[in-house]
């Protein structure tokens, strides 16, 4: 493995309702930009540095359109400064279509998919999958989301969910189109992706490029097992409802900030330092808007 100091500041990361899951399954998850706000905030007060937001309508639908990434964005941000990362995954969704609000809103930092998978969810109990798809993110568009990204001063957030993911890091940085520093999410626990060990962790690590500041995403009851094997060898973290919405087997969290507490406790008894919001602007680089 990547050689890393453990006593490394760690910066949390905080992805508060991601774009498959609603209220019926979870009550905390935030529909209007008053409540993404309000998470943002408890999220930021038990030690994130970072949300990651996926747009909804007040409604609780999926949102790409400007207006509900603007209104999300500044509802947080006269709530807390915490630092913002906005979603460009979608199906369906042009390349335009993600690039427009972008542009006009012009978070901190933006989540880049690394490579096209089958993406899929399996339930042991009912022995078949819940859902499946194809995730699709050929090279043409990961090109045309990065330029986009840097011309406006947006730092990518690179997300791999395979190996071959991580392997497309090295011709971008080569062709100059990815620039340092360098920020890489490590997703383990996707049916189509890098199952959840720890073993396939510490692979993905050592396949980074030199000088990453890397985090670990896990899902579902992978989540904090594979956190912390993470954090131990100076790995970043996510949690949040987008990825997992219980803090132990049978108890859910009342709010996104539950689990972002959890995750710093967790953190602080390994001996790693949260890195506040200022440490990570400074670490990635960030633009202040």
């Amino acid at each position: 493995m990547r050689s890393e100091d453990p006593s490394r500041p760690a910066m949390i990361t905080c992805a508060l309702s991601g774009v498959m899951a609603n209220r019926s399954q979870c009550a905390a998850i935030p529909y209007t930009p008053e409540e993404y706000a309000a998470e943002a905030r408890r999220a930021f007060e038990a030690g994130a540095a970072a949300v990651h937001i996926h747009a909804r309508t007040p409604e609780g639908a999926p949102s790409f359109e400007v207006v509900d990434y603007q209104n999300i964005r500044d509802a947080i941000v006269a709530e807390c400064p915490v630092i913002i990362n906005f979603s460009t995954g979608a199906l369906g969704v042009s390349v335009e279509k993600r690039v427009e609000y972008l542009h006009a809103v012009k978070p901190a930092v933006a989540a880049l998919n690394m490579g096209s998978m089958n993406y899929a969810k399996y339930s042991e109990k009912k022995r078949d999958f819940v859902f499946d798809f194809v995730f699709t993110n050929p090279i043409a568009e990961i090109r045309a989301l990065l330029a986009a990204m840097v011309a406006a001063d947006i730092r990518p957030e690179c997300e791999c969910f395979d190996l071959g993911h991580v392997g497309t890091l090295a011709p971008l940085i080569a062709m100059g189109a990815l620039p340092a520093p360098f920020q890489v999410s490590l997703i383990l626990g996707v049916i189509g992706g890098i199952p959840g060990t720890v073993a396939n962790l510490v692979h993905a690590v050592s396949q980074l490029p030199e000088g990453a500041d890397w985090e670990v995403i896990a899902l579902s009851t992978d989540q904090w097992r594979l956190l912390a094997a993470g954090a131990s060898v100076g790995g970043n973290v996510r949690v949040g409802l987008e990825d997992n919405f219980y803090l132990e087997p049978g108890v859910m969290a009342r709010s996104n900030g539950d689990l972002v507490a959890k995750a710093a406790r967790m953190l602080r008894d390994i001996g790693r330092p949260i890195a506040d919001v200022e440490t990570c602007r400074a670490r990635l680089g960030l633009v202040h808007r």
